[in-house]
């Protein structure tokens, strides 16, 4: 990280210097300094259940209406003079993702276009800088070489969250301070739970500051009807399946080792699931698959030998295998061990005492597990107080673990084949800094435009949002959601000392098991584990063929959730047209009896005990 933030990256590399001339390309609809803005229905949240308490906990910003960001008509434009100036706050907050930087460098060319006069100021140091009003003008020239760059190194972060009533008083106070129109949240999911309550919060107060997020996390999982991706997902899947790749022809040539690697991106398995799309391993551990299972982790262990043996059979002793790092947290004793012990640092019990306080079940797996397992286990909490799965061997658990199963067979006379041997990867910090995509580029470019009207438009409480990712640039859709549109609560209970917060939250989407893409991979399972089916995916292309590639998952899955919403706005208006006062009897007849069977079975859909609980509403 820049020590000196803001000030231009030396010894940048020939990559680098060409890598900055690249123009980012905009919908048609972004092009101009104005946009149209439509305003939609009012809008609810995504969990039935949940609702009410939604509402409840954001009285002010609940409820409020979709809006999407239209090409103004012809000469409909407002002069510059008759748009005031603006002045406008971003922070980094999360995990640092490749696209980041274009996020602010969208904004600032957008502000600049609304009125030379708009000034944009970023917090150095992220959250805490937020808090201590440490800012930093953006400027062109300060932009100049950070540019479709990696990192978030122009500002830097740092605690990520804007939480407690002390964060959220002193942010307030920097926003009055500054005397700001709007302040842009750049992060994943946890960052833009705290600026819907940051919103909220602002309101009450009468503070004029309009507060907004930007959906960028290198995990992928801040997915939702809403948001078909995040910026950095892309290049760090990238990145990832090159490293597996070259692993894969590393295996498949010596022929002796098995590889496991671990693969950053939280408690869902997104960046994993992609990642296997796109280089082919022959084996995939999903954290989904495995709590929907209820899989213990000696099950999953024989899962993997099972593998290794009917390799073995076919003379292949070697083999890679995918780990999505919140794999341990999805194995259900696992996972009860990982929250007594989160209560444990809550309670702000010593670390050395910790293993002494556990219940005794708890206590004989923690014994059970090897030494620096134990060890990581006990390390502090995340600044969202989750566990550090970045910071936990669990590829290294899983191949010390199946090589003693693997022994044990060999000695019961159940394998007869070569010794086991391993070589684990952690994948995480090597791709999060990279150069990212022409995707990232775009998408991110375009999302700091977005979040500029959104704020000019007095929207707070809002997600900048595009649709249609799947497509060429120019036709996609920009929109800004409401973020309490996408909260839900925890309610699930898992272990004992288990304790649900009741507190609306946007979570991490899982992976959706009865999607095209996870059908896809079911489909090719068998012909990865024994054909060595492995994929070259090769770097990132950042011109000519390949340069405009996009995530696997995102191109295979039907997403146009506005398009679909657009849709039923059609159908409805049909209905209005043709039943009309003076229409048939008949006609009106056939209208009632069709309204009646489908309010009927959408009441069924969305009743509170048929809503579907989503995977990871628990901690």
């Amino acid at each position: 990280m820049n020590a000196d933030y803001g000030a231009p990256t030396e010894l940048a590399g020939p990559l680098q210097q060409r890598r900055a001339l690249y123009q980012p390309r905009l919908p048609p609809c972004l092009q101009g300094a104005t946009v149209r803005v439509e305003y939609g229905d009012a809008t609810t949240t995504i969990d039935p259940i949940g609702a009410d308490a939604v509402a409840q906990a954001f009285p002010r910003t609940y409820g409020q209406r979709l809006v999407t960001f239209v090409a103004p008509d012809a000469g409909a434009e407002k002069a510059v003079e008759e748009r005031p100036p603006i002045r406008v706050g971003v922070v980094f907050s999360g995990r640092q993702s490749p696209g980041g930087h274009n996020v602010v460098w969208g904004l600032h060319d957008a502000l600049k276009a609304h009125n030379p006069q708009s000034t944009l100021y970023g917090f150095i140091g992220g959250t805490e800088g937020l808090f201590s009003n440490k800012t930093l003008e953006i400027t062109n020239d300060v932009l100049a070489s950070y540019k479709n760059q990696g990192g978030f190194d122009l500002l830097g972060r740092s605690i990520d969250q804007i939480r407690t009533s002390k964060q959220v008083s002193a942010a307030m106070a920097t926003c009055r301070s500054l005397n700001l129109d709007g302040l842009v949240i750049v992060g994943g999911v946890t960052s833009n739970s705290d600026a819907a309550q940051l919103a909220e919060t602002l309101v009450q107060n009468n503070c004029k500051t309009k507060v907004v997020g930007v959906p960028v996390s290198l995990n992928g999982d801040l997915k939702n009807q809403f948001v078909e991706t995040t910026v950095g997902f892309d290049t760090v899947c990238k990145v990832n399946s090159q490293l597996i790749s070259n692993v894969c022809l590393d295996a498949i040539s010596a022929g002796k080792y098995y590889y496991f690697v671990r693969l950053m991106g939280r408690k869902a398995s997104h960046v994993a699931f992609e990642c296997a799309l796109q280089s082919h391993p022959n084996m995939l551990i999903m954290g989904e698959e495995v709590a929907l299972s209820k899989l213990t982790l000696m099950e999953c262990i024989n899962k993997i030998c099972d593998g290794v043996q009917a390799r073995a059979e076919l003379d292949k002793y070697h083999g890679v295998l995918l780990i999505p790092e919140g794999l341990i947290e999805s194995i259900p004793e696992m996972y009860a061990l990982i929250q007594e012990i989160s209560i444990l640092h809550n309670s702000n019990v010593p670390v050395p005492e910790m293993s002494s306080k556990l219940s005794p079940w708890a206590a004989a797996l923690f014994q059970f597990l090897p030494p620096f397992i134990r060890r990581e286990l006990l390390l502090h909490q995340e600044s969202d107080n989750s566990a550090q799965l970045s910071q936990i061997d669990t590829e290294q658990l899983l191949a010390h673990l199946v090589e003693a199963e693997m022994i044990k067979r060999t000695k019961e006379g159940r394998y007869k084949g070569k010794k086991f041997s391993s070589v684990c990867h952690f994948f995480g910090y090597q791709a999060r800094g990279s150069l990212p995509s022409n995707f990232d580029c775009d998408y991110a470019y375009a999302l700091g435009h977005i979040s500029l009207h959104m704020i000019a438009a007095g929207l707070t409480g809002y997600m900048a949002t595009v649709a249609n990712l799947k497509d060429p640039v120019h036709k996609w859709r920009c929109a800004a959601a409401p973020l309490t549109a996408m909260m839900s609560v925890k309610r699930h209970l898992r272990g004992p000392g288990a304790i649900p917060t009741g507190k609306p939250a946007i979570h991490p989407s899982p992976i959706d098991l009865k999607g095209k893409a996870y059908e896809l991979l079911r489909g090719k399972a068998s012909s990865f584990l024994l054909d060595d089916f492995y994929r070259t995916p090769g770097g990132i292309q950042f011109a000519g063929p390949g340069s405009d590639a996009k995530p696997i998952t995102l191109t295979i899955e039907d997403q146009d959730y506005m398009g679909d919403i657009e849709m039923l706005k059609l159908y409805l208006d049909k209905v209005r047209t043709i039943v009309k006062p003076g229409c048939s009897r008949d006609t009106l007849k056939a209208a009632i009896s069709s309204m009646i069977s489908v309010t009927d079975v959408l009441t069924v859909m969305s009743h509170p005990l048929n809503a579907e609980l989503p995977l990871y509403h628990f901690n």
